[in-house]
């Protein structure tokens, strides 16, 4: 007899079938119907996440765990408009990726499919369940949902609305799932069904990324943390790199696009430095400095340990460079090959780095913020991928799909 999670796993698979015929008609009222139900169980919906957000803060849980894991009424609204944005997206399935009639008169066409079973393993944040879900169904994949213990509260009452909303719109609710059970037992079961699900996707910290990578037999899409930078270089508009640097740390630093580290040109270090160092001060910032920041009152010594440290709250690396190479090479040790950004005039220098730094995004004269599905016009997100291959940046629905052959001929042999 199948465990819970393989049973699981098997209707998902018979629920995806038919889901990869659907057309986008039926896709799209699905997803318009499961924006309604988020909006129409709001209360329901916000009572769970209490539950969980009170079991979290008593559990001492620190608070920029405590804030992802926490939804509001903006919050739910946002989930419900971010499936409404994809179903506003065309439909990936079915696009001929390329096609061409072969000199023997067979016609080949490259045509995107969906992967099938998408399994999703996640941390806090019960947002990513209604993105997962609304991104796999509109890419024509089922979806298993293994949000963290912390969140199950939150997650079940999610689902719950989603599955309703789904088989309404004659869709197979099993083509989005809760894994069952909340011990580590049925992750590692989900991360070895092999043969039931096509592709695991981790979101959250590096020691869960890491175990997803290491221990899965099913193949995995990495999605990195953020050790975002931010490099003001000399020819930098000082006012622009102020602004960027504040919202690129403070606008909400329990994010993976939240700047981590700071690094600035010497040649506009005596200028930029008072200003910078009393801005993120006031803003509630720890600036954890080299030499050059120390001499701010209220900095603290940076270790090696901070330059490499996804800080997710109120704490920030920074350093004084001599020049833009110092600070590429800077970045290349320390970056998690997420986002970086440079503030500059100098076009010339704009192209140098970002032809040279190896991350996901590199934005230039923008907030690393922007690191985002919705912000890049994707609809929602499912993740952001660090690794190079198949996806790579914000996946949305194109990055939910993979590709088949069909080939037509006419009595063709070879």
């Amino acid at each position: 007899m199948s465990s819970p999670v393989i049973a699981a796993a098997e209707r998902a698979r018979e629920a995806g079938h038919g889901l990869a015929l659907a057309t986008r008609a039926t896709k799209d009222d699905a997803l318009g119907r499961m924006a309604g139900a988020l909006r129409a169980d709001v209360d329901r919906i916000l009572a769970a996440n209490a539950v969980d957000v009170a079991r979290a803060e008593a559990d001492g849980t620190p608070a920029n765990i405590v804030d992802r894991l926490r939804l509001t009424p903006d919050r739910v609204e946002g989930m419900a408009r971010g499936l409404e944005e994809v179903a506003g997206l065309p439909d990936p399935v079915g696009e001929v990726v390329r096609g061409s009639t072969l000199a023997n008169g067979l016609e080949m066409r490259q045509l995107r499919v969906p992967f099938g079973v998408v399994g999703m393993i996640y941390e806090a944040r019960p947002n990513v369940t209604a993105d997962a879900a609304g991104i796999c169904l509109k890419s024509g994949n089922a979806v298993l949902l293994r949000g963290s213990s912390s969140a199950r509260s939150s997650n079940t009452a999610i689902v719950e609305a989603l599955r309703g909303a789904v088989g309404a719109a004659g869709v197979d609710p099993d083509v989005v799932q809760l894994v069952p059970g909340d011990s580590h037992d049925s992750v590692k079961e989900l991360m070895r069904a092999r043969g039931y699900v096509d592709v695991l996707i981790p979101r959250g910290g590096a020691g869960l990324i890491r175990s997803v990578v290491e221990e899965s037999t099913v193949p995995v899409i990495e999605t990195g943390v953020g050790n975002c930078h931010v490099y003001v270089d000399r020819a930098a508009d000082l006012d622009k790199a102020l602004a960027i640097v504040l919202n690129s740390k403070t606008q909400r630093t329990s994010v993976c696009n939240a700047a981590e580290s700071l690094l600035v040109h010497t040649d506009v270090a005596e200028a930029f430095l008072p200003t910078v160092v009393t801005a993120l001060q006031e803003a509630g910032v720890t600036v954890h400095g080299d030499a050059a920041f120390q001499a701010y009152d209220g900095v603290v010594p940076a270790t090696d340990d901070d330059w490499g440290t996804e800080y997710l709250s109120l704490d920030i690396s920074a350093a004084v460079v001599p020049d833009l190479e110092a600070a590429v090479r800077h970045v290349r040790r320390w970056s998690s090959q997420h986002t970086e950004a440079i503030v500059t005039e100098d076009l010339g220098a704009a192209r140098r780095f970002t032809a040279a730094v190896d991350s996901a995004a590199v934005l230039v004269n923008a907030s690393t913020r922007f690191t985002d599905g919705g912000e890049f016009g994707f609809g929602a997100e499912i993740g952001i991928s660090t690794q190079k291959l198949h996806a790579r940046g914000p996946m949305g629905l194109l990055e939910m799909t993979s590709t088949k052959y069909v080939v037509t001929g006419d009595g063709h042999v070879r």
